[in-house]
């Protein structure tokens, strides 16, 4: 069995899954296990909607046909980036979609083959199981905090067993048309997706491996005796 620390080093983003299914005991697996994640007052602020078989094939569906009249996705109060990213954040995210680009062998100057790897965001990869997850939109930063733990813990525990996943704020773009699709109220919101499936090997861009900061960039040290 994986140690955490090994867990969070094997956990990457897949972006080319097999067709292999994912059984719903299995999904369930990894959701009992990571329903015990923290959350302040213990308000666990989180819903997920779990999609496979035809269920996932109408998302997809209405992904196409939403954004063959919005390309550009849905207008949103809460958009996944700022309007302009500062430095370091602008360079990491610019670094990061090169890397990939790279992998797949689409230059900078062929848009459409780089808009193509985007689309297949709305295909979840190719994963047999996607995951979607809902928040309230009353709630504070800080349930939406505790919500991103929830989801590395879904992430962590696929991996413990075998499984991969990507997390796809891509979906964002597609907030209204989402709840309108999965009947939530009118408070309720698509955070993002996770695709859910075993990796396909084989596929380059699924080498790819983000660098991370150092500790000395992201943390300081106040008060340690040496």
């Amino acid at each position: 069995m994986l140690s955490v620390s090994e867990a969070l080093k094997a956990r990457t983003s897949i972006r080319a899954f097999l067709a292999t299914p994912v059984p719903e005991a299995l999904v369930r697996e990894i959701l009992d296990s990571a329903r015990w994640s923290p959350s302040g007052g213990n308000l666990q602020p989180w819903k997920v909607i779990a999609v496979a078989g035809s269920e996932r094939a109408a998302v997809i569906d209405l992904a196409q046909k939403v954004r063959a009249e919005h390309p550009a996705g849905e207008p949103t109060e809460f958009p996944i980036y700022p309007a302009t990213l500062w430095e370091p954040y602008r360079s990491r995210r610019y670094l990061l979609g090169e890397a990939m680009y790279t992998l797949l062998q689409i230059p900078r100057a062929d848009k459409a083959a780089r808009l193509r790897q985007f689309d297949r965001n709305y295909e979840f990869f190719g994963a047999p199981v996607a995951l979607f997850f809902v928040i309230d939109k009353r709630m504070g930063h800080g349930q939406w905090a505790h919500l991103g733990m929830f989801m590395q813990s879904v992430a962590l525990a696929a991996i413990e067993r075998g499984v991969s996943s990507c997390m796809q704020e891509a979906w964002a773009a597609l907030r209204g048309a989402l709840a309108h699709h999965f009947q939530l109220s009118d408070t309720e919101l698509v955070y993002c997706a996770m695709a859910l499936g075993y990796p396909d090997r084989t596929a380059p861009v699924n080498a790819l491996r983000s660098e991370r900061a150092s500790v000395d960039e992201i943390a300081s040290f106040r008060g340690f005796r040496a």
